[in-house]
């Protein structure tokens, strides 16, 4: 095996033992916390239509999982729990649930911002180093599509 070879063979490996899998791990982050930032949102909507609807009291459906369901009333909504995170929930009132929520999501979108640059880093890196093997095996460029 020649030098060009051996070249094109590392970076070929650094290609497929690292950046893909860097990607594809930055793409499952962000997407969990896409799936937080839409939990936050539903909240948000729910306590708004509190809310405007003036519900203090209701009966509502919970699963117990495994699709497994029960009656609950629940006799005062104005005062919520909401999970912070690592299990901890605390109590709040419907403006203190709201003012948390609108500082959650700011980070959360700072969080989906990181992600998405890190993504975009990673895909030029790959781009660059596919284009530096194609130049070892001194191959013509692909066409750009606009």
């Amino acid at each position: 095996m020649d030098a060009g070879q051996e070249k094109v063979r590392k970076f070929e490996e650094f290609v497929d033992r690292r950046l893909k899998p860097d990607l594809v791990h930055a793409i499952a982050e962000r997407d969990k916390v896409f799936e937080q930032q839409k939990i936050f949102s539903d909240l948000r909507r729910n306590i708004e239509n509190l809310e405007k609807n003036s519900v203090t009291s209701l009966r509502t459906r919970v699963n117990l999982g495994s699709e497994v369901y029960m009656q609950a009333d629940v006799p005062d909504t104005r005062h919520i729990f909401v999970d912070i995170g690592l299990g901890f929930h605390v109590e709040f009132t419907w403006s203190e649930a709201l003012n948390f929520i609108t500082a959650k999501e700011e980070k959360l979108s700072r969080q989906i911002e990181e992600y998405t640059r890190l993504i975009a880093s990673i895909k030029a890196q790959i781009k660059m180093v596919c284009e530096g093997i194609r130049e070892l095996l001194q191959l013509p460029s692909p066409p750009r599509s606009n």
